[in-house]
């Protein structure tokens, strides 16, 4: 249940009453940080240089988004605010940071981000959607599995280091060189193969429950079939007994 702030009666909501509360609220900042992440990508950013700050710029965006997306899935769980709103908005936004994201470094990056890796995260993850869709309408739901997760973790930090390597190679902490090239592509591939293992298992998950489900229906309509042949019985048997018998030598009422 969502803590009531304030003490006056005539302003408490509760969450269901709210159109939009703290969790929506957060998820549509992540969709209002897509356009800042196209503007931060593109060659019209003003602050182009040597230091690399349209990177760090376009590069805390990204982790700032991807930072929501599991904050407000928390805070609408824990303070009871889950609406039908927030469960269109979070897969919408998740889907036009992906797909931003990856179109952008298509272009900004292409050594390291190859076309065709983009389009098979962008149709994983709108394969996925598709998936949720076709189980939320046969009345089950497919959990995030953690291959999804670990998918996710991976994602984050490809597109971070993928954005960083347009401007560095190497970064040095002192004297330890950190190679920002190499994460950037290991973390590519790695993404690459974890899209695909994952979507198989999405695909399993949700065969087995459209199995387990049409099983269920399978033996519920047999179980009516069988319930329909044992009353039908019934019911003729009770109305051959309900029926008047006619004799032969009495034609009607006798009168005297």
């Amino acid at each position: 249940m969502a803590v009531l702030e304030t003490a006056q009666p005539h302003l408490l909501r509760t969450p269901s009453q709210q159109p939009v509360n703290l969790p929506n609220s957060i998820t549509l900042t992540r969709i209002a940080s897509v356009p800042l992440l196209i503007w931060a990508l593109s060659p019209r950013f003003p602050w182009q240089g040597v230091h690399g700050e349209q990177e760090i710029v376009a590069s805390t965006i990204f982790i700032l988004a991807s930072v929501t997306d599991g904050l407000d899935g928390y805070l609408a769980r824990h303070r009871g605010q889950i609406t039908t709103l927030g469960m269109l908005l979070d897969p919408l936004a998740d889907k036009l940071m992906v797909t931003a994201a990856f179109i952008l470094l298509v272009a900004y990056n292409p050594q390291v981000m190859k076309p065709w890796i983009a389009v098979l995260v962008i149709g994983r993850e709108f394969l996925v959607s598709g998936l949720r869709s076709i189980a939320s309408s046969e009345g089950f739901t497919i959990q995030a599995s953690d291959l999804g997760k670990l998918k996710t973790v991976v994602q984050i930090v490809a597109i971070v280091a993928v954005t960083l390597n347009h401007r560095w190679d190497t970064w040095f902490l002192g004297w330890f060189p950190i190679s920002v090239r190499l994460i950037a592509v290991t973390a590519t591939y790695w993404m690459a193969i974890l899209s695909i293992i994952s979507a198989a298992d999405y695909f399993v998950g949700f065969w087995n429950k459209v199995d387990h489900v049409s099983d269920r229906r399978r033996r519920a309509s047999v179980l009516s079939r069988k319930r329909k042949r044992i009353v039908l019985p019934e019911v003729a048997a009770r109305s051959e007994d309900r029926t008047p018998v006619s004799h032969p030598g009495v034609s009607g009422v006798s009168r005297l």
